[in-house]
């Protein structure tokens, strides 16, 4: 098995949940401008990573391989093991990348990756305030619970709080939210979350 990116971009995810399921594989470093090499065109034709080959399987699409792996390769806690886990763990997922990521990303833009002159301020307080219904979401559901399914870390709490990690690369403030803060300290602090991190 080998995973094409870096974990300086969403590839992070991947890794991450790799790491989880103690599975081995190789880690083929590839930094976004250089996705598109003749290596990586040859199983994902956009060019783009994250990209899986699980022994001649190509799967793209970071959560399109973290729900592949986990369904694949996990075993409950972390693959829920009824129809109904299954669900939640696509809902919070997709809940994630439509509801949290594109704010975040907005965020990161504007406060840290684009040049100087054309960051923009309003679209940056534009994004905090977008991005204050769905936290109030989340802590409401986090309110008793450990995690995103009940007691146990499942791939729904890993898609989720490598999402939201995202905010922690320009100090988030998460206050407002106390629930979904400490969840998602618990999440990053995972060992597997952590080696996942310090990869290239």
């Amino acid at each position: 098995m080998k995973l094409y990116g870096t974990a300086m971009s969403r590839s992070a995810r991947c890794l991450w949940a790799l790491e989880e399921l103690g599975i081995k594989y190789d880690h083929i470093p590839v930094e976004v401008p250089k996705a598109k090499s003749p290596e990586v065109l040859k199983i994902n034709p956009n060019g783009q990573i994250p990209t899986l080959d699980d022994n001649g399987v190509a799967v793209w699409e970071s959560m399109a391989i973290n729900l592949y792996l986990a369904e694949k390769y996990g075993r409950a806690p972390l693959w829920p093991s009824t129809p109904e886990g299954h669900a939640e763990a696509y809902q919070w997922s997709f809940w994630g990348m439509t509801q949290v990521e594109p704010h975040l990303l907005t965020l990161l833009l504007n406060r840290m990756f684009l040049p100087a002159e054309k960051r923009s301020e309003e679209a940056a307080n534009q994004a905090l305030e977008a991005l204050k219904p769905p936290l109030k979401v989340l802590n409401h559901h986090l309110e008793g619970r450990e995690h995103l399914l009940g007691k146990d870390f499942t791939i729904a709490d890993l898609n989720l709080a490598s999402i939201m990690a995202l905010g922690t690369w320009i100090n988030l403030d998460l206050s407002a939210t106390p629930a979904a803060k400490a969840w998602l300290d618990r999440s990053l602090v995972r060992e597997a979350s952590q080696r996942a991190h310090k990869m290239k």
